[in-house]
């Protein structure tokens, strides 16, 4: 009864989840198998509802697809053939370059898959050097299923091509470019997140040394994620998904669940090892491991709610649907775990890898590695913080420079792709003409001649203005009295020279044309608008969504830890993770220091949704090591060992868990750095360089030394913060194993002095 002292009536919410589980052992399975089998079943008979284009881009481009909508005008997927002549000494008045127009014009039209198809000479789609020239046309059908049935025009092209070699003949539009990055990209990111579960089991394989137990996590992270998938089907219906939602939630799944398996798998092992029965084992693991994924957890889910904030649907479906993965994962954690754990007994230990196993085994739990840099840093804690702490800084310190902005076709790309080549050679010729800004004309007659006077001035004065070089062109739709303005945009694929051209239709041309007559409302749109559109919105909500993640973090660190000091230090240390993986990002892809080494390349910019975006997912992830770290250092501290001692204790006995979870965080994040997208590369590098930095130097050197420079200060709580809520409960300070007889008790173990002056800020229930 002296090995469960204590223990025999759990006092936190984890440990009578994981009491209750380990008692009730198949109830708890087969109620976890149930939930996932009926979240499931509900969310494939409800389905999922993915967001629209009208409620993913804010501002006036959202308003346009919205009026599209609702007018029931469903645009076609557009299409444009380049013909250019490759020297100076061709134009378009050759028969030559006519014979060239005509044979695409037939080649097209043959297919029996184009409509509308128009030629540049009717059309004036003529550069003003006469060199090139643009044949446009419409697919037949839906556009969704465009990219499915473009093959036939583009082998249509490519004949004609064949046929007019000195001349450039090129195709793109909506249809091309979408199965151009599909075929070169959409395996290939499908393919990322197939490889990262079974990157995961062979890491874990190693960690464990055992096929059971390294099944275990990745068991838990795959059913949580199947579970929630079908509650977010259900949710859906409230809150519209996409698919960057599934592969975030996907990701995050596997990350928490298989970083709150670790933990509660290792903390039940090594009290096993200690000494201590199989149920003493599983309630001590409970009871603090428990308590820590319950913690951290909890923080995470704040961490992912800050993106309900955006104001943005597709962060908004990517912050509900990690959110809920990590809830569901927390859960399974607390519940299913334990019981499983039970039912196993030493069964965990089968499948036992040759030599990797042996080496488990002659281990004590501890990290000889970690134990010997502890020395190191704790013998010196001020260079240790100095020097780290300086290393991090200088690391970050490119941040500062950080240019966010959304790539183009050729920084996302390269321009070595054949689409990525026709559309610059379009944007070079003609530019804005391969993606003009678009102009909605809502009026209560289109055909009012006042309506039809300012629709042409607008079309004169955004020539006039600087705003386009022209043709703008405009499609009435009299039975919707709608009018769709097209207005190629000057600066072209020039993100910033595009934004002016911009400003100055809304600000300047809209405003003396459009805007004098009563009763017409005319938003712009476009893929440089949504893009400005979405960055503005974006920009509005950095501010509110770090203040929330920050303070809520903190506000939890300080009622869990019932530390001013804990808390405090734990945003610092997680700003300064973030901030080194701002700086990695910023050097390696803004300015191209040591690209190559990634197989990637200095774009000159950071896409503008990643930092934000980082920021939420580091901080949660962050956390999660953070909380189980200190919190086995608390437990040493209230368990009589001196603050340097616990330090040494918290670190060398998590840093096994820690490094397995974080190196199975890095490999899979570091599959997404080698797709070839930049945004992808930028997201895998930027998440793995985080984790890496924040596993070794963060928790490994950083920590333990402000700890252990702060010494008892570490528990400081002041007299007018302990009103606060205590969520300390869960914490248990087990008895040390059973000493055999004859033998000394381990250093530190000793019960502390109560009387202690030092102790004084520590929790009531631990000084009682």
């Amino acid at each position: 009864m002296g090995d469960t002292a204590g223990l025999d009536r759990p006092r936190g919410l984890a440990a009578r989840a994981g009491g209750w589980s380990a008692r009730h052992r198949w109830t708890a399975v087969g109620g976890w198998l149930l939930l996932v089998v009926l979240a499931l079943a509900v969310g494939s008979m409800t389905g999922r509802v993915d967001s629209t284009d009208s409620e993913e881009l804010p501002g006036e481009s959202g308003r346009v697809v919205k009026i599209l909508d609702d007018a029931g005008i469903v645009e076609p997927a557009g299409e444009t053939v380049l013909i250019q002549a490759k020297d100076d000494g061709v134009t378009a008045d050759d028969p030559a370059f006519r014979s060239a127009v005509d044979g695409v014009l037939a080649a097209v039209r043959g297919t029996g898959e184009a409509t509308a198809v128009k030629s540049p000479y009717g059309t004036k789609a003529i550069s003003a050097d006469r060199r090139s020239a643009l044949v446009r046309f419409d697919l037949r059908g839906d556009a969704e299923s465009a990219p499915d049935r473009i093959q036939p025009v583009l082998d249509a092209v490519e004949k004609a091509r064949q046929g007019h070699q000195a001349l450039r003949i090129e195709e793109f539009g909506d249809a091309s470019g979408d199965k151009a990055f599909n075929d070169a990209f959409g395996s290939d990111f499908a393919q990322a997140e197939y490889s990262a579960v079974p990157v995961a089991l062979g890491i874990l394989l190693i960690a464990f040394g055992a096929l059971v137990a390294a099944l275990l996590p990745v068991a838990l992270a795959m059913t949580a994620f199947l579970a929630t998938t079908g509650l977010v089907a259900v949710v859906s219906h409230w809150m519209p998904m996409n698919d960057t939602a599934n592969s975030v939630m996907l990701l995050v799944g596997l990350a928490v669940g298989v970083d709150y398996c670790l933990f509660y798998l290792r903390r039940e092992r090594e009290e096993r090892a200690a000494g201590r029965d199989a149920d003493t084992a599983l309630r001590i693991a409970a009871a603090t491991s428990g308590r820590a994924i319950l913690v951290s957890g909890v923080t995470v889910i704040v961490a992912m709610s800050g993106m309900l904030f955006t104001g943005l649907t597709e962060f908004q479906a990517m912050g509900l649907a990690t959110l809920m993965v990590v809830a569901v994962a927390m859960v399974g954690s607390v519940t299913v775990l334990p019981a499983l754990l039970s039912l196993l007994g030493e069964r965990v230990e089968k499948g036992r890898v040759p030599f990797v196993s042996r080496a488990k085994r002659k281990g004590n739990g501890e990290s000889r590695v970690w134990r010997a840099v502890l020395g190191r840093v704790l013998r010196r804690p001020k260079l240790s913080l100095a020097l780290a702490g300086g290393a991090l800084i200088a690391i970050a310190a490119p941040a500062v420079s950080m240019n966010t902005a959304n790539l183009t076709l050729d920084q996302e790309f390269s321009d070595s792709m054949p689409i990525v080549q026709a559309y610059e050679h379009m944007d070079q010729a003609f530019p804005g003409g391969p993606d003009p800004a678009q102009v909605v004309v809502k009026a209560k007659d289109i055909d009012a001649a006042p309506v039809r006077d300012a629709i042409a001035r607008f079309r004169t004065e955004a020539v006039a203005k600087g705003a386009s070089t022209g043709p703008v062109t405009v499609a009435f739709h009299e039975k919707q009295n709608l009018a769709i303005v097209s207005v190629p945009l000057t600066g072209g694929s020039d993100e910033d020279k595009a934004e002016k051209s911009l400003n100055i239709l809304r600000d300047e041309v809209r405003p003396a044309t459009l805007g004098t007559v009563d009763g017409v409302d005319a938003p712009i749109g476009g893929s440089v608008a949504a893009n400005k559109d979405f960055n503005d919105k974006l920009g509005s909500a950095i501010a509110p969504v770090f203040a929330f993640v920050v303070v809520f973090a903190f506000l939890l660190m300080l009622m869990s830890f019932r530390s001013l000091t804990v808390a405090v230090t734990s945003i610092a240390l997680n700003l300064l993770s973030v901030g080194a993986a701002y700086g990695i990002l910023t050097a390696v892809f803004q300015h191209g220091w040591g690209a190559g080494l990634v197989g990637a390349e200095g774009v000159g910019a950071i896409v503008s949704w990643l930092p934000l975006f980082l920021f939420v997912i580091l901080f949660g992830l962050s956390m999660d090591y953070h909380v189980f770290v200190v919190s086995r250092i608390r437990e040493a501290r209230l368990a009589g060992r001196t603050t340097q001692d616990a330090v040494v204790h918290g670190v060398v006995t998590t840093a096994g868990v820690v490094t397995s979870a974080a190196v199975i965080m890095v490999a899979v994040f570091g599959i997404f750095g080698t797709l070839s997208m930049q945004s992808m590369k930028q997201m895998g590098v930027g998440l793995a360089a985080a984790v890496l930095i924040d596993a070794t130097v963060i928790r490994g050197v950083l920590l333990p030394a402000v700890m252990s420079l702060l010494g008892e200060r570490n528990w400081y709580l002041p007299t007018w913060l302990r009103w606060l809520p205590d969520l300390t409960h869960d914490e248990t300070a087990p008895t040390p194993p059973p000493v055999p007889a004859g033998t000394l008790p381990a250093p530190g173990l000793d019960a502390p002095d109560l009387d202690d002056p030092d102790l004084d800020d520590r929790p009531r229930h631990a000084r009682v």
